[in-house]
């Protein structure tokens, strides 16, 4: 049975099903849900609890169907709206603010007793509660006229989504506890944090599950089909998992194997491979769940909070969105500014980059950037993730529009595909630039004039997915020396408009090893002090 994605986007909220308070500490009382689809808005209504029967749930297909619905959204909203774009772009130097609360990030300041960094914590462990919430329940209370194969994708997809949350954990804290059973830490008071490889190890169980039991697709012009993850989601992620564990032939493998299985295209990719489109159709609110999606957040209409995407009010130009928000808090830097190939013909930087009066006809139904734009002192707006106030939408509110938040897309695999390569993974070097050419070509820039090299790949990276809220990650895994000397060397300063021309206040930071990932909230660790002793293998006999 098909889900109706323009339906769940409009009306499928978290119901009356279960909410439990998992009273571990390390997660400060997060709210866990079992769900399924319902047409109210009264999402936070239920029963009494001692009228609470999991056995009565999950019994009918579209109750299964609908069971992983808010695992593409609301528990992530912290973290994507107030955490993401700090740790991508202001520590990685594409980004800048003068922003008070989040300037930490820009200058390696960051200490547990940061709030903003503790939304980290809380959300993501809040995706893999609720994850694991539907893990272990949906297979012994489906009814019995539940396929089998929907109960495995489901499962599936939880796992899918659990192994990626994870994914953002590990890379910004290291080593972190394993959580896969909640239940099992009502009571404990000290939960010790795993290795580093052990939760790598988590995640390949999971995503291999994934690509076992998810369903497959082929991707088209009904994009509502697009919205949930498949079997290819999970092998795209999994060959990106490989990269960072510089398993290069693994990744390469896999990411080979996913762009044969001709899955994902690119929106204005060649006719081989491509979709109609552009660089720019990818963040139209219109285009979610495009072919070039392998996996994104979904938010919904309703302009309730945290059931729509908050990005837009943080990179948006005040005006934009019909409310008070659009607060402009960050600017790209004059560093990623400069590092445009081709400002010109690369289309990237008009779909991610707002100069000053610079038309927009899909914004509002026309849109021309002031003549003195000037986020934090940068000279320039920023236009990827704006779209535009609730008339232009369909629906939404402050802090709450419906477009979808990328996760990966298959331009990056296809950059993945070519790393793999360069990093000796397999394939040749032809087959390496055939991958980055494609993406260059659809941003409308000329095939690469000779074999790639890891720069190239580390240039097209950063260009094609500015704004995403990525980059930080592809600086780290440069390593320690690399990262700090390539961090230490972006400009973050501002453009200083009193002299003609215009020069530059140079302003740069230069980070230590131990800040190449971040503390732990300190009340975290003051209600779970395991957190401060070392790290210890996770018991994998737990695993289901």
């Amino acid at each position: 049975m098909m889900l109706d994605f323009n339906n769940f986007k409009k009306k499928y909220t978290m119901k009356n099903i279960m909410k439990n308070i998992i009273k571990i500490k390390f997660l400060v009382l997060a709210l866990v849900f079992l769900t399924f689809g319902s047409c109210t808005e009264d999402f936070l209504d239920r029963p009494p609890e001692d009228s609470y029967n999991v056995a009565d749930f999950y019994k009918t297909v579209d109750q299964v169907n609908t069971a992983t619905n808010t695992l593409y959204s609301k528990p992530w909203f912290d973290y994507v709206s107030n955490v993401s774009w700090c740790i991508g772009e202001l520590s990685s130097g594409n980004g800048r603010t003068y922003d008070a609360r989040n300037q930490d990030f820009m200058t390696f300041a960051i200490t547990g007793n940061h709030n903003t960094l503790g939304q980290a914590w809380t959300s993501l462990y809040a995706v893999v509660a609720q994850s694991n919430a539907i893990i272990n329940t949906v297979p012994d209370a489906a009814g019995e006229d539940v396929p089998e194969d929907l109960v495995n994708n489901v499962v599936g997809e939880a796992k899918f989504i659990r192994a990626t949350a994870y994914f953002y954990l590990v890379r910004i804290f290291g080593a972190i506890p394993i959580i896969l059973d909640n239940v099992e830490y009502v009571d404990k008071a000290e939960i010790p944090r795993n290795t580093v490889e052990d939760v790598y190890a988590l995640i390949k169980k999971d995503l291999e599950y994934a690509v076992a039991n998810c369903y497959t697709k082929v991707r088209g012009s009904n994009y509502d089909a697009n919205a949930k993850v498949s079997s290819g989601s999970a092998k795209a992620m999994l060959a990106k998992i490989y990269l960072y564990e510089e398993n290069y032939q693994m990744a390469y493998s896999l990411s080979n194997e996913v762009i044969s299985s001709g899955e994902f295209k690119l929106l204005g990719g060649t006719e081989e491979d491509g979709y109609p489109g552009s660089y720019y159709d990818l963040f139209l609110t219109k285009n979610d769940n495009n072919p070039e999606t392998i996996f994104s957040l979904q938010w919904g209409t309703s302009g309730e909070y945290a059931e729509g995407n908050a990005v837009q009010s943080l990179y948006g130009a005040s005006g934009i969105t019909g409310f008070s928000d659009g607060w402009a808090a960050i600017g790209p830097s004059l560093d990623l500014q400069d590092a445009y190939e081709d400002k010109v013909k690369d289309e990237r930087y008009y779909a991610t980059i707002m100069d000053p009066d610079s038309y927009y006809p899909d914004l509002n139904g026309g849109y021309t950037a002031s003549s003195n734009i000037n986020f934090q002192d940068t000279g320039v707006g920023i236009k990827k993730y704006v779209v535009g106030n609730p008339a232009n939408l369909g629906g939404g509110a402050q802090q709450s529009y419906p477009n979808n938040t990328y996760v990966l897309r298959y331009a990056e695999l296809l950059l993945i595909h070519a790393e793999a390569i360069i990093k000796g993974g397999g394939g040749s070097l032809a087959e390496a630039k055939r991958s980055i050419d494609k993406v260059r070509n659809r941003a409308g820039l000329d095939d690469l004039a000779s074999d790639p090299t890891f720069e190239d790949v580390f240039q097209e990276r950063r260009i094609e997915l500015a704004f995403e809220m990525e980059f930080w990650f592809d600086v780290v895994r440069l390593g320690t020396t690399e990262a700090i000397n390539y961090l230490a060397d972006r400009e973050r300063g501002t453009w200083n408009t009193d002299t003609d021309p215009r020069t530059v206040n140079s302003l740069q930071y230069t980070p230590t090893a131990d800040k190449l990932l971040f503390p732990y909230p300190t009340s975290e660790t003051i209600n779970n002090p395991a957190l401060l002793l070392p790290p210890v293998n996770f018991d994998f006999t737990k695993y289901n």
